[in-house]
């Protein structure tokens, strides 16, 4: 199925074309025709690089009434990241569009051109749970014309600690919107969350529930304790061309790798919860542009990194439950490429 078969208008279908986005991918073609046609709410079960942003992307851009200036949908999403990874897909499909306008709502950076963006009047929020309630507390943010809400990466927004500053937003949404929650995993908190604030929803499932992602190989190399970096060194020597995530389980650990790898000559550098929004960015940059090769990282800091061509995930460390496994293997093999997810 192409896009031209979609009941879009021209402008977002020539938006869409510009993207040289062709064949639908398996959650785009299952979701939607169905966010076109219906105004019920929705579950889809994706991975993470299955094009999932367009699959509700798509139908607000379709359905929001560029003459009215006030919040039509909101999409909340775990990390800062993410967040602007969305709006910017976004702009980009409305691109043809006049009077839209797509505010990007998120902390660790001065709240005063986001509230000078609401006031102006904006038709689609999309923002992390503690700014945007921060915005709501304000007066600033008013979400009672919302007609649509996303809950992007859900399972990932509760593992946060979320839930709280999720009821405080959906609290203030019209009880007839239509709502669309959208996760990698299905643990029981976020089918407890689907029950409180969804009526009658269609599931879609592309993969199976708690299911690592097609694309991606995995293996694993069974080491002593002592000889776990080493062991990381190999790896890293066998695939001289390697662009990965390597995943620790606390920054202190992170920042030893990195450090190591630093040392032995390896370009690799460390993302983690000591650093600021602007050595986080700065180091995000330095990844995206591929003048690091090797992203050392705990599973907060690196929530939310979308990045489609990593070769390989290496899990230095296990995490403690399936779902995080799940998230962090998800990281590569995306947009149809293959990847491989490593355990040591």
């Amino acid at each position: 199925m192409n896009f031209n078969s979609l009941k879009i208008g021209d402008r977002l279908l020539k938006a869409i074309t510009d993207l040289k986005f062709e064949k639908l991918t398996p959650v785009q073609e299952k979701v939607i025709p169905y966010l076109i046609d219906k105004n019920e709410d929705l579950i889809a079960l994706a991975q993470t690089g299955t094009g999932k942003t367009a699959a509700f992307g798509i139908p607000i851009v379709h359905k929001i009434n560029c003459d009215k200036k006030y919040p039509q949908a909101i999409i909340l999403s775990p990390t800062r990241e993410l967040c602007l990874q969305i709006s910017k897909d976004l702009i980009a499909y409305s691109k043809y569009f006049e009077n839209i306008n797509i505010t990007a709502i998120y902390g660790g950076s001065n709240i005063q051109p986001q509230i000078k963006s609401v006031r102006s009047g904006t038709q689609i929020v999309v923002g992390t749970p503690g700014r945007v309630k921060d915005l709501i507390n304000r007066k600033v943010l008013k979400l009672k014309t919302i007609e649509i809400v996303v809950l992007d990466e859900a399972d990932e927004m509760l593992n946060m600690g979320f839930k709280e500053d999720l009821d405080a937003i959906l609290s203030e949404t019209p009880s007839n919107k239509q709502t669309l929650l959208f996760s990698a995993t299905m643990p029981n908190e976020v089918m407890k969350l689907s029950k409180t604030y969804m009526d009658k929803f269609k599931t879609i499932e592309v993969a199976s529930r708690n299911e690592g992602a097609k694309n991606v190989d995995h293996h694993y190399y069974m080491v002593n304790a002592k000889d776990r970096y080493n062991a990381l060194r190999r790896i890293c020597d066998i695939n001289p061309k390697i662009y990965g995530i390597i995943f620790c389980r606390t920054r202190r650990d992170t920042k030893n790798v990195a450090d190591k790898l630093m040392n032995d000559g390896y370009n690799a550098d460390a993302l983690h919860g000591d650093l600021s929004q602007s050595q986080r960015d700065h180091v995000m940059s330095k990844f995206r542009n591929r003048n690091i090769q090797l992203l050392v990282a705990t599973d907060v800091a690196a929530r939310g990194i979308d990045i489609d061509n990593l070769t390989h995930v290496i899990n230095y460390n296990l995490p403690d439950e399936n779902e995080v496994y799940v998230h962090r293997s998800g990281r590569t093999g995306r947009a149809g490429r293959k990847g491989i997810s490593i355990i040591i």
